[in-house]
């Protein structure tokens, strides 16, 4: 939601660049895990330099978990947060969280619905009051909702015409087909105006529970401090979460969707199979996708699209994984008159990685790039760090996985890579083409 900027906001802007700096003295982040009296877990990173305190929480579920009929709930559930809880009506509540100086905000994908609050040390227990009436008892009053709903709708309206949105929508339709991720997690028109507050209401209860909980912490509070805090905001929603089973999704490989569209451009895109997290070649995979499509200005794919033909604005790949599905994604835009082209141009540099995998230089430049951006990628505020500890936690990589991600990066062999290449680019891949038919 956008709010106007008022002098405490400011104030709260200007002190979170200053612990830009703080956060990561030296790439060394030493992380705690803090256990409530009511059993609420979370991994802290304290540190005192600036008087700030970021969390981020996650609640797994998120759109997948949108009844039939209903899609769009969780999403518009997540605009109404700030619109009012418990005895606060929406004007109030947002007076509230200004006059404290605090930054609170929702959001849903498909596997989870996220949250977050920076607050001053100084209003923390003012700050935390709010959030907890937002986490336990929002309103959910019908203005907000018929307010917040057309806001939706009119940004649904307004996409209907980018290429882009239509080829997301037509790439969800044709990859995933029936399973949850095949709809639209934003809704249509028709879902949206169907919901009611008790459907919200109903799926706060079911989705919003101690046992699907991830949280983590940055700044300037003790352990000690925090634990108060957790059991406050956390402690009293239900001990058990309602969700729905979701299958893993069976992706149409193989399957080329056309979508003709009478415009100068046209987008390309083409998803192979990916590699799970927790999969043991996951590190080669991510390598080999880093050389072929990931690097943004040094991949194979850019500088083949890019900067020897001048094809496209940009070009890449990048490794999808969710928690029902992994994949490799490529994809690109360029003129329809050049599309054929692109086209060969992306198959026959995946043929090569698959055939031949990458050299040793090549693998000597991405692990030096892999190891030396995670800091800026991750760690380079508040709010990163606070997300990249939910992200851990959510992966169960432990504690200690960012001082051991180097060494796991290095131990990468040649050979390894080669085989993630014939592993996941040796399938004949699921492509979507938006735009004029190809000549």
């Amino acid at each position: 939601m956008i709010r106007a900027v008022t002098p405490i906001t400011r104030r709260l802007a200007a002190t979170f660049l200053l612990f830009l700096v703080a956060v990561v003295p030296g790439y060394a982040v030493e992380i705690q895990e803090v256990v409530s009296p009511k059993g609420i877990r979370a991994w802290l990173v304290q540190d005192d330099f600036v008087p700030l305190v970021s969390m981020r929480f996650a609640f797994k579920g998120g759109s997948a978990q949108d009844p039939k009929g209903k899609d769009g709930l969780a999403n518009l559930m997540t605009g109404l947060f700030d619109e009012g809880a418990g005895d606060l009506d929406s004007n109030s509540f947002q007076d509230k969280l200004d006059d404290v100086g605090a930054e609170m905000s929702f959001n849903a994908d498909d596997d989870s619905i996220t949250g977050s609050m920076r607050m001053l040390s100084d209003k923390r227990d003012e700050a935390v009051e709010l959030l907890t009436l937002a986490v336990n008892n929002p309103r959910f009053d019908q203005a907000p909702i018929d307010r917040i709903r057309q806001q939706v709708i009119a940004g649904i309206k307004a996409s209907e015409r980018n290429p882009n949105t239509i080829a997301g929508r037509k790439f969800a339709e044709a990859l995933y087909g029936d399973h949850p991720y095949g709809r639209q997690s934003e809704g249509t028109e028709q879902s949206l105006t169907s919901i009611t507050h008790d459907d919200l209401a109903a799926f706060h209860k079911r989705n919003f529970a101690r046992d699907n909980l991830i949280v983590g912490v940055v700044g300037s509070i003790s352990p000690e401090e925090l634990k108060p805090l957790l059991d406050k905001v956390f402690g009293d929603l239900p001990e058990k979460a309602q969700l729905d089973t979701v299958s893993d999704a069976k992706l149409a490989f193989g399957k080329t969707t056309q979508v003709d569209y009478a415009l100068p451009q046209t987008s390309i895109s083409m998803v192979y199979p990916g590699v799970r997290r927790k999969d043991p070649d996951f590190f080669a995979a991510y390598i080999m996708n880093h050389i072929l499509g990931g690097g943004t200005f040094s991949s194979r794919i850019y500088n083949e699209v890019r900067e020897k033909r001048g094809l496209a604005y940009s070009a890449g790949s990048n490794l999808a994984n969710r928690d029902h599905m992994a994949a490799l994604m490529i994809s690109t835009a360029t003129r329809a008159d050049r599309a054929s082209e692109t086209l060969q141009i992306l198959k026959a540099e995946v043929a090569k990685m698959a055939k031949d995998g990458p050299t040793e230089e090549e693998l000597a430049e991405a692990k030096k790039y892999l190891v030396g951006s995670y800091a800026v990628n991750n760690l380079d505020s508040s709010s990163a760090v606070a997300s990249t500890l939910v992200g851990l936690q959510d992966e169960n990589l432990g504690r200690d996985y960012i001082d051991k991600r180097a060494d796991l990066i290095n131990a990468v062999t040649l050979d390894e890579v080669k085989a993630a290449a014939r592993k996941l680019l040796l399938t004949d891949p699921a492509i979507l083409i938006v735009g004029p038919p190809l000549s």
